[in-house]
């Protein structure tokens, strides 16, 4: 998946959790990218997060370093 593309479904969700009690918004984040993203999706995810998470919701960056 193209980064721009997978920076844009991270903040997607993100945002749909940002309304949430802090914990739960980064459990609910991580719970779904664990029950609707591809094992390569992920570890493209974890990747993106490693070299800087550029334009990713801190959220949704959270959530990505509980994956690993």
């Amino acid at each position: 998946m193209k980064s721009d593309s997978m920076v844009h479904r991270a903040n997607q969700i993100a945002l749909f959790f940002a309304g949430y009690p802090h914990d739960e918004a980064v459990a609910g984040i991580l719970d779904h990218l664990k029950k609707f993203w591809e094992r390569r999706m992920r570890d493209q995810i974890i990747s993106y997060v490693e070299h800087g998470g550029n334009g990713l919701h801190e959220l949704a960056v959270e959530a990505v370093k509980k994956l690993q």
